[in-house]
């Protein structure tokens, strides 16, 4: 009993040191936050947690940013695709989605979510950050107005890797390579087509954050789209030669890109034949709207943005800016004119620098695609090998274009009707756009939907086509296929190069 006398007395004696205690550091701590500043209280923290984990833990850190200034960072885009199959059904929080094209949910890593992964007998736990940035940026909200404005704070992402010390080097040497490998295989596995298109909300932060995506569920395929035989046999060779040739490229000292043009009436395919590119080599389209950008700066922004495997489209440039030729001579103009003239949203040097200067070369497997109705008003410089190496003439509706449309529309191959009207088609000017509207218009009855055409074309001759001009233009055409790609590369060259490579 006094045993327990003297525990219960020397309990109460401890409780008081520790009451003591704890109301000494409370009044300790008080003082040292009234009398030393935030930041030197926070410097000395992050000193001696550096000095706790550099000296006593067994634990490394990897920090692998989003970015390194402006540039992507492989490791990072690579570690989330390769965790996303990772995530545990326990974890609290996880972002998923489903598009239309893909069969089962997609799952991604949320801020601050912890996943544990194990390689070579090593176990490794990796957490994503996502912090404001320092300082916030000016956006203009309207674009034509320059007097409203909004503060954007970028958001700074970047992945925690934590795994012990003893593991750096294989961690170094071949988790993270074995990462990347994987990544890439990954994301061809189940890969679904994207058309990015400007997201002004995020112009001026992350560059990848620049475009807004949406599944891209285009049907156009070269067996399907309405296109001159040898003008599609042509394209075919030349897009399969450019991604076969990343080495030669290298090797000539040349960034890995081609830029097409594409001129010709309205009508004429120039879209589907763009969607049919894509389709082939599973690229991804950016569509890039020239009249929303306002400055070169932003032009470059948006370039960064761009992934790799990707067409860069410009659809209508000859409208959607003004591209005069610089050796033509300019009539003198007032103040206010001059004023106009400097605020132009986007350069000819800027975008050339866009398509051919030292900013093209921000990336590889990129396709550059112009299409225009009037190639006469785009400036010479736009034009040269180089920047457009391949010029396609898309022209008016041809027999063979037609019973590409008729296999599409009608499923019939011939028909009685069909010499009729492939000689209506060789004397007018029709383009596909037209005929497909016509046969998709009476689609029900192959015999009536080929009646109806013919009697469309013959109103159409007897109204306001000129053969004449029809033959000129005919002309034109067979003297550019003559030289289908107006200064490219030697083809006897290339074709050479490609066996020795």
């Amino acid at each position: 009993m006094a045993y327990l006398f003297s525990f219960l007395s020397d309990g109460k004696d401890l409780t008081k040191t520790l009451v003591s205690t704890g109301a000494t550091i409370m009044v300790f701590h008080s003082v040292i936050n009234e009398l030393i500043p935030t930041r030197i209280r926070r410097f000395f923290c992050a000193v001696l947690d550096h000095l706790i984990h550099r000296y006593f833990s067994s634990q490394f850190t990897l920090v692998i940013h989003q970015f390194h200034r402006l540039n992507n960072n492989l490791i990072y885009d690579a570690a989330l695709t390769y965790l996303s199959p990772k995530i545990s059904p326990s974890t609290r929080r996880r972002n998923v989605l489903r598009s239309e094209k893909e069969k089962s949910l997609t799952f991604s890593l949320e801020p601050d979510e912890e996943i544990h992964d194990f390689f070579n007998g090593a176990k490794l736990k990796w957490i994503l950050i996502c912090q404001d940035a320092d300082f916030p940026i000016r956006s203009s909200r309207n674009r034509r107005d320059h007097h409203h404005q909004d503060q954007i704070t970028p958001k700074n992402r970047y992945l925690e890797l934590t795994f012990q010390k003893h593991h750096r080097e294989m961690v170094e040497n071949s988790y993270l390579p074995f990462i990347l490998e994987r990544a890439k295989i990954m994301k061809q596995e189940v890969k679904t087509q994207k058309i990015f298109t400007i997201d002004h909300g995020n112009l001026y932060g992350n560059p990848s954050d620049t475009w807004m995506p949406t599944n891209l569920d285009h049907p156009a395929t070269f067996e399907t789209v309405a296109l001159d035989p040898e003008i599609k046999k042509f394209v075919l060779d030349d897009l399969d030669k450019f991604v076969r040739r990343k080495e030669y490229y290298r090797k000539i000292g040349k960034a890995w890109k081609r830029g097409y043009l594409m001129y010709g009436p309205p009508g004429t395919g120039k879209s589907s034949l763009i969607a049919a590119m894509a389709n082939y080599l599973n690229f991804d389209i950016y569509d890039l709207d020239l009249s929303e950008i306002e400055f070169n700066s932003e032009l470059r922004r948006l370039l960064l943005g761009v992934g790799n495997r990707s067409i860069i489209v410009v659809e209508d440039i000859d409208c959607v800016i003004e591209f005069k030729d610089r050796n033509a001579k300019t009539e003198p103009s007032n103040s206010k004119t001059s004023d106009d003239d400097n605020n132009k949203q986007v350069t000819l040097s800027g975008l050339l620098n866009f398509v051919d200067g030292l900013w093209s070369c921000c990336g590889e497997e990129r396709i550059v695609v112009f299409t225009t109705n009037h190639k006469e008003k785009l400036d010479p410089a736009l034009l040269r090998p180089g920047r457009m190496d391949v010029h396609l003439h898309l022209s008016y509706c041809t027999p063979p274009v037609f019973r590409q449309l008729a296999a599409n529309y009608l499923s019939v191959q011939d028909h009685s009707l069909f010499p009729e009207i492939e000689d209506a088609i060789g004397s007018i000017h029709v383009t596909p756009a037209q005929i497909a509207e016509q046969l998709l218009h009476y689609s029900n009855d192959v015999d009536i939907t080929l009646k109806e055409l013919v009697n469309f074309l013959k109103k159409k001759k007897n109204n306001k086509e000129d053969k004449g001009e029809l033959q000129v233009e005919k002309k034109q055409e067979e003297e550019h296929w003559k030289h289908k790609v107006d200064g490219d590369d030697n083809k006897q060259e290339d074709d050479n190069n490609d066996k020795k490579n």
